[in-house]
């Protein structure tokens, strides 16, 4: 797998260890060499301040040809306990050399004898005595020979017009390497300890950063089929552009969830038309050989000479005949017909109707009517709307269960609740309640809430079904007024 591939769950924490590893060791190069350039800086003010010293007090003694003399001042300076001092850098030898480039003391004389040309010390030394014969009366200059572990310091002995001779400072090429370990180590020791806690914290962060992106990721990938859950509030509650990604998110889930809602709504609505349809449609053709059934059967009782069994037959005819005229005409819904308008004591006489039934099985009815005038609506259809989705409530409560009925005006429709506990539907349940026939109905035909269904929808209005809690189900009609008539 690629890295980037990887989840983000590791590829940020990754990114972010190897910036603060690559800032650190880049800051830490850049210190180191910066101190490296500071102690040689201060190795070569260190050395121009021994140098001005040794050469003004050289000065008179060698003017004088008083060689020991110049022996105790640069061996005093070797042997000085101001050497030892913790960043004091430690001279290796001091040599004193004249204008003909013989030297005229030294701190070790064994190794460079006095009157000794320089230049037949060492290569090394030969070296320095052309760089020495280039400098002429020039100021003091630091030395470095290339491929010498040694590093000069040169000062011209002189004062006025007088030169007297040339200063050699020699110091070992690491002189000031303890100390800039030293400084390193404690710079690599601060570096490590920040290291410790940004690099943790880097992984705790881009942790927690992605968290909920990895989450968001696997939620969306599952709006395809069944929706995912929301995401809880207390995710991510920044108002960063990653907040904003949740809150889109809500929002995207909120508008598909209503978005499928509206769908079911109206293949619901669709269905039920395309039925409603076609049982008007077969009503219609049906009637027609059952009303000349019945008119044959009433003809025979009156005019036919049968005897007591057969009238007993032509008896059940009847009646089977006349169930089915009944069935079929619950099947013709038809709003378009005159009556007078709604009024408040419609509603009391429905309340007459249905409280004989309630009190069968001990339910309790909880009454709100808040009309107070006539409703430019159809007293008759409505009446039959209110006394079905009643009866449906009281049949499916339960045994001294409750039922809440609700009606009122409101923005220009009359809205009426019916509530009701016991079994409550699932959401599949719902959809195929207001269906004739139905099998959820307990008793009858289950033409009831179909009828509801047709002339609520025939006057303009809507009807939903919802599951108020775990024992309580919700039926909610609007109809505007003065609806489809």
């Amino acid at each position: 797998m690629k890295f980037f591939d990887l989840s983000f769950r590791y590829k940020i924490p990754l990114w972010g260890s190897m910036l603060i590893i690559v800032t650190a060791i880049a800051v830490s190069a850049s210190m180191i060499v910066d101190t490296y350039d500071e102690l040689k800086e201060d190795l070569i003010i260190d050395s121009d301040t021994l140098a001005r010293s040794l050469t003004s007090n050289l000065f008179p003694a060698l003017l004088h040809d008083d060689t020991w003399r110049a022996f105790e001042i640069i061996s005093t300076a070797i042997d000085s306990p101001y050497s030892d001092w913790p960043g004091q850098a430690q001279a290796e030898a001091i040599l004193v050399v004249d204008n003909a480039l013989n030297i005229v003391v030294s701190t070790h004389p064994k190794m460079a004898p006095i009157s000794t040309d320089i230049s037949e010390l060492s290569p090394e030394y030969a070296a320095l005595a052309d760089q020495i014969s280039q400098m002429g009366e020039h100021p003091s200059q630091a030395i470095e020979l290339p491929g010498s572990n040694r590093f000069y310091y040169i000062t011209p002995i002189s004062r006025g017009n007088a030169h007297l001779g040339t200063l050699i400072i020699v110091y070992p090429q690491g002189v000031f390497m303890p100390r800039f370990f030293d400084i390193a180590w404690h710079g690599l020791s601060v570096g490590s300890f920040i290291l410790a806690i940004l690099l943790p914290l880097n992984w705790y962060w881009g942790r927690r950063m992605t968290l909920p992106l990895l989450l968001l990721a696997s939620r969306m990938s599952k709006t395809s089929g069944k929706w995912p859950a929301d995401l809880e509030p207390d995710l991510y509650t920044h108002r960063d552009e990653l907040g904003q990604l949740f809150e889109a998110y809500h929002l995207m889930l909120e508008e598909l969830k209503a978005k499928e809602s509206l769908e079911k709504q109206m293949e619901q609505s669709e269905r039920l038309a395309a039925l409603g349809q076609l049982a008007a449609g077969i009503a219609h053709e049906v009637n027609n050989p059952l009303g000349g059934m019945l008119t044959a059967i009433d003809t025979l009782k009156r005019h036919g000479n049968v005897d007591p069994r057969t009238m007993k037959t032509i008896a059940l005819l009847e009646r089977g005949l006349t169930q089915i005229r009944d069935t079929v005409g619950a099947l013709l819904v038809e709003a378009k017909l005159k009556s007078r308008n709604l009024l408040p004591q419609d509603i009391e006489d429905v309340q007459t109707l249905i409280t004989p039934l309630a009190n069968k099985k001990a339910i309790y009815i909880t009454w709100h009517n808040s009309l107070d005038g006539d409703i430019p609506l159809p007293a008759t259809l409505v009446r039959q709307i209110l006394i079905n989705l009643l009866l449906n409530a009281v049949q499916a409560a339960t045994q001294q269960g409750e039922v809440l009925f609700d009606i009122h005006v409101m923005d220009g429709n009359l809205r009426v609740v019916v509530e009701n506990n016991g079994k409550t539907l699932s959401p599949e349940q719902i959809s195929h309640l207001f269906e004739p026939f139905s099998p959820l109905s307990r008793d009858g035909h289950g033409l009831g809430l179909w009828v509801t269904y047709q002339i609520v929808h025939q006057l303009g209005g809507h009807v939903e079904v919802e599951k108020e809690s775990n024992d309580y189900m919700r039926f909610t009609v609007e109809i505007p007024m003065g609806g489809a008539l």
